[in-house]
């Protein structure tokens, strides 16, 4: 069911009839009175809109704005402008394996995340913002409050069409993370921030991967090969660093991928591989590590297989301004 916004609705109905807000909204609470209490306040919206002729549906078909794009939609079709690409990355469960990535679009109504599965990661390769993109047989899903649109193999993904221009994007104002204790966390949250001293922290970790997309590229008998494309010979290496974060309430494991690492350690990219010949050369930064204070921000997430909460950082300081923080508690 496409999950059409609660206001949404009434501003819809208001405008369709001569009622006012207050009037809807008893005509809604009288109807989920008459049923028991067995209808939530969304439902009884849609059938107060149906009994009072209002198509709530009207206006969401077609190539949409990104301001109506909602979540339960189908087949969804859309134009926007690129504002970020994000990295590609492979996952294996239990149940499936691939790859998965994602970008951001916009239009003059706001901006989406796009996600994009399998096959069709490759067309993020080489995107970039300010690239138009088409998107058509999309199928859009809520995440945690988050309106996603997901592209599977057979949705129609087209970067720079003929013809299709979009004149900007409206300004993206970024969700604030909400500092949490790691007490607190319960795997479900999606954009939170801890600071805490690293108590442990481990080598790192490489990974072979393509140089054209940066997907897992996988042993063979001679070499590796890449999922999208086939053989590679000039391998190139990815990498991550698990350090162990405690704040005074617990600890928690935190992963940091790429980028991530190399503004954890300070380094760049080459500095940080040359760790994977000589992983004795590392001890040094390690200790340098241990007792800083950082600020990450990131997700929560329960690995399933160890049955532990664990925290995937997407952005980290490590050098957090102490009269800011203090500040910050006493507000």
């Amino acid at each position: 069911m496409i999950q059409i916004p609660y206001e949404e609705m009434i501003n819809k109905i208001t405008e369709a009839t001569s009622l006012s807000k207050e009037d809807i909204e008893k005509k809604i609470q009288d109807k989920c009175k008459a049923l028991s209490g067995l209808i939530s306040k969304d439902g009884a919206a849609h059938i107060i809109a149906n009994e009072l002729g209002v198509k709530l549906m009207d206006g969401l078909t077609g190539k949409l704005k990104v301001d109506k794009i909602l979540p339960g939609m189908r087949a969804v079709e859309t134009i926007g402008k690129v504002v970020a690409v994000y990295e590609v990355r492979e996952f294996h469960t239990e149940k499936r394996e691939g790859k998965v990535g994602s970008l951001l679009i916009g239009d003059e109504t706001g901006s989406i995340r796009v996600v994009a599965w399998g096959e069709q990661t490759a067309k993020l390769s080489g995107l970039k913002a300010g690239d138009i993109v088409r998107i058509r047989d999309g199928f859009v899903k809520d995440n945690r409050g988050a309106t996603e649109i997901h592209l599977n193999d057979r949705s129609l993904f087209q970067i720079n069409p003929a013809g299709e221009i979009v004149s900007g994007v409206k300004a993206v104002v970024p969700s604030q993370a909400k500092r949490t204790s790691i007490a607190d966390l319960t795997g479900a949250e999606g954009n939170v921030e801890l600071l805490g001293t690293v108590v442990q922290a481990f080598e790192p970790k490489f990974f072979e991967v393509c140089p054209s997309c940066g997907g897992r590229a996988k042993p063979q008998e001679k070499g590796f090969v890449c999922q999208q494309h086939g053989t590679v010979t000039d391998i190139d290496f990815s990498y991550l660093i698990t350090i162990f974060l405690d704040d005074g309430t617990n600890n928690i494991r935190t992963v940091f991928f790429r980028d991530q690492v190399d503004s954890l350690l300070g380094k760049a990219k080459q500095e940080i591989i040359a760790f994977k010949d000589k992983p004795e050369t590392f001890e040094p930064l390690k200790q340098q590590l241990l007792g800083s204070i950082i600020k990450v921000t990131g997700r929560a997430k329960r690995n399933e297989m160890f049955d532990r909460l664990e925290f995937a950082a997407n952005a980290v300081e490590t050098k957090p301004d102490p009269e800011a923080e203090l500040r910050r508690l006493s507000s």
